[in-house]
């Protein structure tokens, strides 16, 4: 296995499908799909498909989602990617056209399709429309539509291998503040489970759950609690819809505790999903979660960090739980 960083392993693992299946397609707009990684060849898909397999569209979200929808029930496989958040619009056609083809044609249409969206949502340094929010909730609010996030360079590109090989649409969400993070990846293509959440590490005093550009905050959190003497289970979501209530349930079964933590706004994230989903099947348990106040961020990268749930706050939350 070689280290490759995040981009590089989404863009390897879309070369690779699309040397596989000539007929697939890669829609986008303002951002080349180009990626360089310390001693890997520059992965350029338009330079090696063609303007006519990977195009740069104007910019126009609605169109781009539209077009692969469009050539997903045509029988070809195609993913759009859409920097900036991706709300607006795309949420229109994605809601109302992605997920329900599918079942208003008896799963007769196949809709082989990927959204790339780049949440930089909770990220200090864009301008404030691009950083008010999350889209996480948003789009795992769709029924017939598949919303994963993962956060690790290896999730990355086996997530994409099977987004990019599922019959359903999907949502990949992708968070901009991990864009550069690197480990190890294999150069061969497999796939991680669309529907299965990953348990970082096995506690027994804690349930800690987080999800995207949250997870190194929350690996963090749980690397000083564990030092302190606290026995954390940390569970990263990587899937939003359909969401792995199992390996929550089972996990707040054993800890009695949960603490779910949230980079969206507080009211109706994930966190509140995770919490909601756990109360429903374990009786007696604590539940907690933390999140981005119900409230536009600020201008200022250090009063922004004030109102995010950063590994200070995981931690001072986690340890008056237990």
């Amino acid at each position: 296995m070689t280290v490759k960083s995040w981009m590089y392993a989404v863009l390897e693992a879309v070369q690779g499908e699309m040397r596989d299946d000539p007929a697939m397609t890669w829609i986008f707009e303002l951002t080349p799909p180009v990626a360089s990684n310390p001693g890997m060849p520059v992965i350029n898909l338009e330079t090696e498909f063609g303007r006519r397999r990977v195009v740069n569209t104007g910019i126009d979200e609605n169109w781009m989602v539209s077009a692969v929808i469009g050539a997903g029930l045509a029988g070809s496989r195609s993913a759009t990617y859409i920097p900036y958040q991706g709300a607006g619009m795309p949420f229109q056609v994605i809601q109302n056209h992605a997920g329900k083809l599918r079942h208003m044609t008896g799963g007769k249409a196949s809709l082989p399709v990927v959204f790339v969206i780049e949440m930089t949502g909770q990220t200090p340094g864009f301008a404030g429309q691009h950083s008010d929010y999350e889209v996480d909730a948003t789009y795992m609010h769709i029924p017939g539509v598949r919303t994963v996030v993962p956060s690790t360079p290896y999730d990355a590109k086996g997530m994409m291998v099977a987004a990019l090989r599922s019959p359903d649409p999907v949502v990949y969400l992708y968070p901009a503040g991990l864009r550069m993070l690197s480990e190890e990846v294999p150069d061969e293509q497999y796939e991680v489970p669309l529907d299965k959440a990953a348990v970082r590490f096995e506690g027994s005093d804690l349930t800690l759950v987080g999800s995207g550009g949250g997870m190194p905050d929350v690996l963090a959190a749980a690397a000083r609690l564990r030092d302190a003497g606290m026995s954390v289970e940390v569970i990263d979501l990587r899937v939003l819809k359909q969401m792995d209530t199992e390996t929550l349930v089972t996990s707040v079964a054993k800890t009695r505790r949960l603490l779910a933590v949230d980079q969206g706004y507080y009211t109706l994230g994930p966190a509140a999903e995770v919490v909601a989903r756990c109360a429903e099947n374990v009786d007696g348990a604590r539940f907690r979660r933390i999140a981005f106040p119900d409230a536009p961020p600020p201008a200022s990268p250090e009063m922004f960090n004030w109102m995010r749930p950063t590994a200070d706050r995981i931690v001072a939350a986690a340890q008056a739980m237990v």
